[in-house]
């Protein structure tokens, strides 16, 4: 029998999931538990492991697609004899029997047909393709595909009814407008040297949803497209990679024609149309989320941003005499645990920066354990994974820790448990060079502390200007919540600690 596989719930409260990437095709043999693709949801991308061992039969969503949950994504025949489990069959898990009962009544279909039929991974067409063919009385199984993997496109289809011959193109190639090269007087005839356009053929291209659609709408299949880029070992097209595509098919069209305008027998010139100068990227998954969780916490709580720096010098010798003993257990040290400790012994002196106000019960939620949320820059936006129980931790834990769920973050591999749960959040923009900024808090979250570049900085010290390591602090409050003058004293506490580290030897 053919099981249903609809796309779980992969997460509290995901209602869709797009479709990064597929890990299986049609006629595969999955196991249990095999990772069969990868699903971006609003919170993180997270593997889709089959529910059950057997052949796959089809697969009802593309790459790039979004997918309500719910939705059947595949069709897996778990004992070899094909045959759906749902009482009425679905549109997208009809056979080809229905096209051959509409050609051929008093007929019985062929083996070719009922081996299409029964999705052995003979003829590979997504639903909507299958469809068409019923529409245009094309038997599928006589189609030959030009998709990726030979998959069976609309346009192989729409050929097949027409009577074409569908192939995919490799090169550009002048127009043969007949045998003879006469023309009039008023025609300009320019001899030019054919030229062929660097194509790719792949079996597999990963992309953004917005890079599928641009590459539909020019007619670019993207397994031919060049590119050098790669994600999770498979090559990964981006818009750029399709423009440079294009401009080269254009430029190999202009050669072959001979100019770069074309002079009608008339004498008007045709100007080469120009590119389009606005590109589109849909607003959803994580991007979206950001978005909306930025919006509510900005108009929700009243920031007021607190600026103060740190003289870290000693904290800088400290680091790099701890450095060696940390490489030497396979941890990167790097100034992050140092800032966690700090922030948590502040903490525990100023509750107030580790709570929450529930508005609906009217009151102020002092929390009593330190999860410290870790913003991490990553393709996708702004990510959060969440150190828990940070006051328990040593600092080498909290530095393979914090290395972990960065990198997990950047290669999209965090679970949405690892995104939440926070109490306080820290943001990094020294990393990219910054000094100071105002931070928008994690909402519900109270306050967010947001550090600039460590670097060597004029300090005037006993009457004298001198070069000292300093860490610009920029703490973000809610201030229904917070005081100006908390605010100010916690930061005050949390340069104690970091211009003196070894306070947190107590800690």
């Amino acid at each position: 029998m053919a099981f249903e596989f609809e796309l779980p719930d992969v997460g509290e409260g995901i209602a869709e999931g797009e479709i990064v990437a597929w890990h299986v095709s049609p006629g595969d043999t999955v196991e249990e538990d095999q990772v069969m693709a990868d699903v971006e949801t609003d919170k993180a991308v997270v593997d889709l492991p089959a529910p059950v061992t057997g052949t796959l039969l089809d697969l009802h969503a593309e790459e790039g697609e979004m997918v309500p949950v719910g939705d059947v994504v595949a069709t897996i025949d778990v004992d070899g004899d094909g045959e759906v489990t749902e009482e009425t069959p679905s549109e997208d898990t009809a056979t080809e029997e229905v096209a051959a009962t509409e050609t051929a009544a008093d007929s019985e279909p062929d083996q070719d047909a009922l081996e299409a039929s029964t999705g052995d991974g003979r003829v590979f067409a997504p639903p909507n393709v299958r469809r068409l063919a019923r529409e245009e009385g094309v038997d599928i199984t006589t189609v030959e595909g030009t998709g990726p993997s030979g998959r069976i496109t609309e346009s192989d289809v729409r050929a097949a009814a027409n009577g074409e011959e569908q192939t995919t193109t490799s090169a550009v190639t002048p127009r043969d407008d007949g045998d003879t090269a006469t023309q009039s007087t008023s025609e300009t005839t320019t001899a030019t040297t054919q030229t062929t356009v660097e194509t790719a053929d792949r079996d597999q291209t990963l992309a953004t949803p917005a890079t599928r659609k641009i590459a539909e709408e020019e007619g670019i299949d993207l397994d031919t497209v060049p590119t050098d880029k790669t994600r999770d070992g498979k090559a990964f097209v981006e818009e750029e990679d399709i423009r440079a595509f294009l401009e080269a098919e254009e430029a190999s069209a202009e050669t072959s024609a001979g100019a770069d305008t074309a002079t009608t027998s008339a004498g008007v010139e045709t100007a080469t149309p120009t590119p389009q100068e606005v590109t589109t990227e849909p607003y959803r998954g994580v991007r979206r989320t950001i978005g909306q969780q930025m919006e509510e916490s900005k108009y929700t709580a009243p920031h007021v941003t607190h600026h103060d720096t740190a003289d870290v010098s000693e904290l800088v010798e400290t680091r790099d005499e701890l450095k060696a003993r940390a490489e030497a257990e396979g941890i990167t040290m790097t100034y992050m645990p140092f800032v966690i400790k700090a922030i948590v012994a502040a903490l525990k002196e100023y509750p107030m920066l580790n709570s929450e106000l529930d508005e609906e019960a009217e009151e102020i939620q002092y929390k009593h354990y330190y999860n410290i949320g870790i913003a991490v820059a990553t393709d996708a936006g702004l990510m959060v994974p969440v150190v828990k129980d940070a006051d328990d931790k040593g600092m080498l834990q909290l530095s393979s820790e914090v290395n972990e769920l960065a990198s997990k973050a950047r290669n999209r591999e965090v679970s949405p448990d690892e995104l939440q749960g926070s109490t306080f959040s820290i943001t990094n923009f020294g990393a990219f060079g910054g000094e100071y900024a105002t931070p928008i808090i994690n909402y519900p979250e109270t306050a967010i502390l947001g550090l600039g570049e460590i670097k060597q900085r004029p300090v005037v010290e006993d009457g004298e200007v001198v070069a000292k390591h300093t860490l610009p602090l920029s703490l973000t409050i809610d201030h229904r919540v917070i005081d100006g003058a908390e605010a100010a004293q916690f930061c005050n506490t949390v340069m104690e600690y970091l211009e003196n580290p070894t306070l947190l030897l107590l800690e």
